[in-house]
């Protein structure tokens, strides 16, 4: 298993946070992870993304050049990685705010209304773990315990009460991946 993922988004979308759970969740799983993020000199706005790598061999580079899956949390990140995934990739998208049609016929592309969901849920904020909840139900790339761990490591301390409304996210997104399309 090799599997290389980009998530993006504007800075406070939580992004990054996306990534980290993953590459905890594969640590949990006795994977080797990367998770390498970059972003802008804006603490909020500006744009925000991370390789994440997860393989049961030695990672060779931590680079993720050409993507088999994107999350892509707003219209920006939608144009930008868009190209990049390899023909047969998956690209993950906010269709709360990315409003591009899709332009490849080559990738599979997973509408999800994370916003929305979020904010019927009351959680705002946890769109991204919408989007991560939808990840796993299209690509079941670790398990529910090892993601709800990465939670648990990330949200510690006197973010623990997140943890409830994130894993809600996360079902909801999955939910959501579970409907057929329309």
């Amino acid at each position: 298993m090799l599997r290389e993922m980009i998530m993006s988004g504007f800075g406070g979308q939580g992004a990054l946070l996306i990534g980290q759970v993953l590459a905890i969740a594969g640590t949990v799983e006795n994977l080797n992870a990367i998770w390498r993020p970059t972003y802008g000199p804006e603490k909020r706005g500006g744009t925000a993304y991370c390789d994440v790598i997860l393989s049961d061999e030695i990672i060779g580079s931590p680079i993720v050049d050409e993507p088999e899956i994107v999350i892509a949390m707003d219209e920006h990140s939608f144009r930008q990685f868009e190209p990049a995934i390899v023909p047969g990739g998956l690209m993950l998208y906010n269709s709360s705010l990315c409003t591009s049609a899709p332009g490849r016929e080559d990738i599979r592309y997973l509408p999800v209304p994370a916003g929305e969901l979020a904010h019927q849920m009351g959680a705002d904020k946890a769109a991204n773990m919408v989007l991560l909840g939808a990840l796993l139900a299209a690509e079941p790339l670790v398990s529910d315990q090892a993601v709800e761990a990465g939670l648990r490591e990330k949200l510690g301390g006197s973010k623990a009460k997140l943890i409830a409304s994130n894993l809600k996210a996360i079902e909801l997104g999955r939910a959501c991946a579970a409907k057929p399309a329309q």
